[in-house]
């Protein structure tokens, strides 16, 4: 105990003296033209003790002595190390620089210099996506961070985007990675009624977002242990800025269209093509006005109509968007209240959005030593939704309607009801679809500076999302028929997080550098899910389900989780080159069983700064190169809350209720390991004119869930078990140029990557993805790689559709069907791609800039399911596209396009017929603004005055013959990546805006 005294004395004392030589030094930092800078980092060396210039570019800090030296570093210009030499007074000037290595990046639980890095961080600034129209941030990410594969999926307005980061991990359990924002892990999963679900992280507004970081390797991401085999997104929100109360407001408003139309049959070539399939049909010459009336009980085919269909599922769409911030504050205390308004009219006919946020950031100093904040947030959006991609209720599935039949019914004057398929105009106009949310992303922070190298900081965030779904049918809409239909579904979600840890920096003499961190972090979330189906409304008027004469379905769930988790990091620096990494986590988890509740995710690092050897220091080329490698283990926790328990369902007979049991459980059911291996380099050539970062990584996951087959005699059919492995190899290359300085500048950001995916083991099984799907999993291939029939065309003698048997003999179709299964089906395609990436160009000129940005994807197979119908050379009455209309006629005839014949299938079976080529270059997003001059806008008061147009997803180059290569359809399971069926395609969006600050 008095050795306990005696420390605590020393400790007290030492920091009395060092608070009793230090005092408050003030400055300015500027750029090479003489503006103010604001959000420059300001850090004295080796400690903790740090600010952020404010508006006008000014910071004061606390310094321990005359002796310290402070770090200015800020994005895109180069780091500065500034003795302090007893002034009391320091300005700065940076110097503007195309490496980033000088710049603070976000590592979870904590900040660190690019250059110190050991392991694989992208980080994106908000500046990069400032004046794009994205609806959602993880659009902005597309094409700009190496290693992280985006697939937007589908145009419609606020739906959830694929993000793989070093590819795919998990065959059950999820593949998203984890997003936390502002220290808190989010509501990220879709959520909602299953055939449709929204996507949370659309409710969150890109202006508010400060920067983004994606940890890739497992020295980056093994502090989220159990939860970061998929990577992890940290998200940073904007702060308040000490300074003069700065105003800034941004507004912009455009237009949209799909980024492509197909092309389909008129009146004309619709009844050419099916006189002909009639005459061919193997039932015998038929007539196709006969067989046409017989199926849809009308005389058009003699009608003078000629509807184009495909356009009716599209309709004028628009953005509107505007956004205001206040910020400032003084040496003690700063804010920030922001608020942002959006409204997009989707493409797709009945589809838009909207959205409205606000925010409120409040840091406040208490003291030298002591400081608190609060960031709080509410939104608010509303998704007019469009159904689900294989609902007849889709508009796209418009297409399949033939252009001899009316919109408009002519005896009633009302949309026709008489089509082949479901009109479903009618929906549109007799019913809706709306999900409401309400979503708080706040929290609040304490942080104790106990010295300057030991700070304990505190944390509780919540995550609170309430979504309410509505849909009406009216009573003439195919669902809702004869008395109108009313469905109701409330969720409820609540996320509790709380972080607590301390942070260590220390110099011991001239060559040994600590950073540490040791903390705790636990979270709970808890969702409710309540819904119910009326039917038996009075008239279309009556929308509600208390309206109803009976409620036909009710339902409700509620289900919990809880995370446990203790951290440790460690970083060293030795002799200004050498770094070793350190870190470790333990996760516990309600969501596993109790025999393996607890894991132990660690990970080490080495990096070794050449550079800064001395027979490099002063070399006029390289004037940075860094070696690093990482190797560690995270984990894949998204299952499921009671996957490991076996469960009991309730069910009634009569008026008699019971339970029965729905599920075997296993107790020593654990999380999917990820171990992964990462080798980089890091180089700047020319004073950084060139910089690049190249990175290999080996990702090894084991223990994949997957349904173990049990013997029938057990009452189940099957058990999920840790008994599948997976492989991720791959490359990531990021290449940054200052190709001219001065007045005229233009800049280069590349990158590219590329992953082979593999499932190493499955015991034996396998996973089809369905009757009419061609993903695939099994042992030795990647995963959802395509399995069916392969098309080999048409035997030119008699129009017949021909496929290839697996010893590569061609058989004409009804040959091929009679061979077994295995003699049928091979590897038909591929859905991963070879490689992606991205390049941004930007150029300035006095005032004026264009940024332009590509991305690009090679090598992957898309298959188009709805070929099946509306590319069958005529089977059935669909309407075709109009390449089929060069099909086979005559002996002879070399065409990739069977005879038709109505009813026979001639080349209708799922095969490789509907596989294309998925590559794609799109001009993601453009840019051209002007700033005006500060000459022009002092004169009424403002600071600054920027004016643009921009556009997004301007061109795309491709040979895929679908809507969009973009695509993943929204109905099937995770196993059938790269299939389209009628999937809506991208917006092409076109806004003119401007951007002031007061």
């Amino acid at each position: 105990m008095k050795q306990l005294v005696t420390l605590l004395c020393f400790f007290l004392g030492t920091t009395s003296l060092l608070v009793a030589q230090s005092y408050n030094l003030s400055g300015q930092v500027k750029d090479e033209a003489g503006e103010p800078l604001a959000g420059v980092t300001v850090v004295v060396k080796n400690t903790i003790r740090g600010t952020t210039t404010g508006n006008d570019g000014r910071f004061t800090l606390q310094v321990p002595g005359p002796d310290a030296v402070l770090v200015f570093s800020y994005t895109g210009y180069t780091q500065q190390e500034v003795p302090v030499n007893a002034q009391r007074e320091l300005d700065v000037t940076l110097v503007e620089s195309g490496s980033a290595l000088g710049e603070v990046v976000v590592v979870g639980f904590g900040t660190a210099y690019r250059q110190d890095l050991t392991g694989s961080i992208a980080k994106l600034s908000s500046k990069e996506f400032e004046f794009q129209p994205v609806q959602t941030f993880e659009n902005a990410i597309q094409g700009r961070a190496a290693g992280v594969f985006i697939n937007s999926g589908s145009g419609k307005l606020g739906q959830g985007l694929n993000i793989r980061v070093r590819g795919i991990s998990s065959v059950s359990a999820g593949n998203q990675p984890l997003f936390v924002i502002d220290g808190v892990p989010v509501i990220s999963e879709r959520i909602g009624s299953a055939t449709e679900p929204d996507n949370p992280l659309a409710t969150i507004a890109p202006e508010d977002i400060e920067s983004i970081e994606i940890l890739k390797d497992a020295a980056a991401a093994a502090i989220y242990g159990a939860r970061a085999s998929n990577g992890v997104v940290l998200v940073t929100t904007k702060s308040g800025r000490s300074g003069r109360t700065k105003v800034s407001f941004g507004v912009y408003g455009g237009w949209a269209s799909p980024t492509r139309k197909r092309e389909w049959l008129n009146a004309a070539e619709y009844r050419e093509l099916f006189t002909y399939a009639a005459q061919q049909s193997d039932f015998g010459e038929l007539d196709a006005a006969e067989e046409f009336a017989s199926e849809t009980g009308t005389d058009d085919w003699n009608s003078n109509y000629d509807t184009n269909w495909a356009d009716e599922a599209f309709q004028p769409a628009g953005v509107r968007n505007a956004s205001l911030s206040i910020t400032g504050g003084d040496a003690r205390t700063t804010f920030l209240i922001s608020g942002t308004f959006n409204d997009q009219t989707g493409i797709l006919r009945g589809n838009a959005m909207d959205r409205l946020t606000g925010r409120i950031n409040l840091d406040h100093k208490a003291s030298n030593r002591l400081r608190f904040g609060t960031n709080l947030s509410l939104i608010k959006s509303l998704n007019q939704r469009v159904p689900s991609d294989n609902a007849f209720s889709n508009p796209l599935q418009l297409n399949a309607l033939p252009p001899i039949q009316p919109k408009i019914d002519p005896n009633t004057g009302k949309l026709n009801q008489n089509t082949l398929y479901y009109n479903n105009l009618i929906d549109l106009e007799n019913g809706f679809n709306n999900a409401t949310t309400y979503r708080s992303l706040s929290n609040i922070y304490g942080q104790w500076d106990i010295t300057d190298r030991l700070s304990f900081r505190s944390e509780y965030g919540i995550d609170w999302l309430n979504l309410q779904e509505e849909q009406f049918r009216g009573r003439e809409t195919l669902d809702g028929a004869p008395t109108g239909e009313s469905y109701s579904n409330q969720v409820n979600v609540l996320n509790q997080n709380v972080n607590s840890f301390l942070q260590y920096v220390q110099k011991f003499g001239q060559n040994f550098d600590l950073n540490a961190t040791v903390g705790m972090q636990y979270q709970s979330g808890n969702y409710r899910e309540t819904s119910s189906t009326g039917q038996g409304l009075p008239n279309d008027r009556f929308t509600k389900i208390a309206s109803a004469a009976k409620i036909v379905q009710g339902a409700s769930n509620e289900s919990a989780y809880a995370f446990t988790s203790y951290f440790a990091r460690a970083n060293v620096k030795l002799f200004d080159r050498f770094l070793v990494g350190l870190s470790g986590r333990m996760d516990g988890s309600s969501r596993f069983g109790e025999n393996n509740r607890f894991g132990f995710f660690p990970a080490g690092s080495l990096g070794y700064v050449m550079s800064n050897e001395s027979f490099l220091r002063d070399n006029k080329i390289v004037n940075f190169l860094k070696l690093r490698a990482s190797y560690g283990r995270t984990g894949n926790a998204e299952i499921g809350n009671f996957a490991w328990r076996s469960l009991w369902g309730a069910n009634f007979v009569g008026d008699l209720s019971g339970i029965v049991p729905t599920r075997i459980g296993d107790e020593n059911l654990t999380w999917e390991t990820t171990d992964q291996l990462n080798v980089g380099i890091d180089f700047g050539l020319f004073n950084d004119r060139i910089s690049a970062s190249f990175d290999y990584f080996d990702k090894r996951t084991k223990g994949l869930l997957l349904n173990l087959p049990l013997p029938a005699s057990n009452g189940f059919t099957s058990i999920t078990k840790n008994i599948g492995d997976m492989t991720n190899t791959g490359y990531e290359f990021m290449l940054t140029t200052q190709n001219l300085v001065g007045k005229f500048r233009w800049t280069t950001n590349f990158n590219i990557s590329a992953y082979r995916n593999k499932v190493t083991n499955m015991k034996g099984s396998t996973i089809d993805g369905g009757s009419r799907q061609l993903g695939r999993v099994s042992e030795g291939q990647p995963f959802g790689y395509f399995w069916g029939p392969k098309y080999a065309g048409v035997n030119p003698d008699n129009g017949n559709a021909q496929y290839y048997d697996t010893d590569g003999n061609i058989l004409d179709q009804d040959d091929f069907l009679a061979l077994p299964d295995e003699k049928r089906n091979q590897i038909v395609g591929n859905p991963h791609p070879d490689f992606f990436g991205g390049m941004n160009n930007r150029f300035s000129y006095m005032g004026f800039s264009l940024d332009v940005q590509l991305q690009f994807v090679y090598g992957n197979d898309l298959y188009n399911i709805a070929g099946f119908f509306q590319s069958v050379n005529g089977d059935y009455f669909d309407n075709q596209s109009k390449d089929q209309l060069n099909y086979w006629r005559q002996p002879g005839q070399i065409t990739n396009i069977p005879e038709p014949r109505l009813y026979s299938g001639n080349g209708a079976i799922k095969s490789s017929r509907w596989v294309q080529d998925g590559s794609y270059l799109r001009v993601r997003a453009l840019t051209f603004g002007y700033t005006l001059p500060r000459s022009l806008t002092s004169r009424v008061r403002m600071e600054n005055l920027f004016v643009y147009v921009a556009a997004q997803n301007l061109f795309t180059f491709t040979k895929y013959e679908g809507y969009d290569p973009e695509v993943n359809a929204t109905y099937i399971s995770a196993v059938n990546l790269g299939h389209d069926f009628y999937t809506p395609p991208q917006a092409r969006i076109i806004t003119l805006g401007l951007n002031a600050s007061f």
